[in-house]
Parts: structure tokens; sequence; C-alpha cells
């Protein structure tokens, strides 16, 4: 199975913004970590990011016919790229939206995701366990489970 892992703005950042959200992990730490993971499943897997929203949709376009499912961490986008929703929709991938905050305990309008109906599911406060967990979903999705 081969997945594509799509992070978008300031997810470099992990380990150095707002700690007490994000938790300490650097993104390199968390790739990594993600890495060791998917081979336990015998997963392949592809880890991108970017802070710029045509950037992510690329990913999005150029995975069709490659992959097997997306996870995708839109993170601001999350609110309001109906580029990433019609993106998600147009090449028909299973994927998952994950947050690693529960963005459901925050801000109001952080509550809504416009990119979600995309999806077949949505993680949110767990971490970057949460991609984990993304994995053993598509996992279960794609095996008819």
């Amino acid at each position: 199975m081969k997945i594509l892992i799509i992070n978008g703005p300031n997810i470099n950042f992990l380990g150095i913004r707002e700690k007490s959200i994000y938790g300490n992990t650097t993104y390199k730490k968390m790739c990594e970590y993600l890495e060791e993971e998917a081979k336990k499943s015998e997963i392949n897997i592809n880890i991108v990011q970017s802070n710029v929203e045509g950037e992510l949709v690329d990913y999005i376009q150029n995975a069709y016919g490659k992959y097997d499912g997306i996870i995708i961490n839109p993170a601001a986008y999350t609110h309001y790229s109906i580029a990433i929703l019609d993106a998600l929709k147009a090449v028909g991938i299973p994927a998952v939206e994950v947050h690693i905050s529960n963005v459901h305990s925050r801000e109001e309008f952080r509550k809504k995701s416009v990119t979600v109906p995309a999806c077949i599911g949505q993680i949110s406060g767990f971490g970057i366990y949460g991609y984990v967990m993304a994995m053993k979903g598509l996992i279960n999705y794609n095996s008819g489970v």
C-alpha cells in the first residue's frame, strides 16, 4: 500500500511553535516516527509539506494513479480552502484528514472544516499518533474491513 502524507502551513515548525498545543516533537522527528510506523505495517509512505495552497493542490493531483490513500493535515487551509476540497474530490483517492490538536476544543473557527467532506474521516486531538491512526484506517478501508 502506498500513502501520501500531505502537511500544510506551519507544520514544518512543529517543536518550535505553540508547544503547549502541538508538543515538543520536531517535524523531522515526526517524519522519522511515521516512517518507522509505516514499516511496521508494511506501508510505503511519502511525506510532503508546503506553506503554499497551490503546491498542496499539486501534491494531491500528482497522487492520482500513484497512491492508494492520502493523509492530509491542511492546517489553516482546513477552514477555507475550496481548492483543496475540489482537488481531493477530483482524484477520488481515499483520504483522511488529521489534526494534531483537538480542533473542536479550540477557537470556534477551527471547528469547521471545508475539506473533510472529501475525506473518509477525520482524526483530531491525538498528537502525531493521529497520523498512525489514519494509516491504520486507510488499511482497513482499502481492505473492506
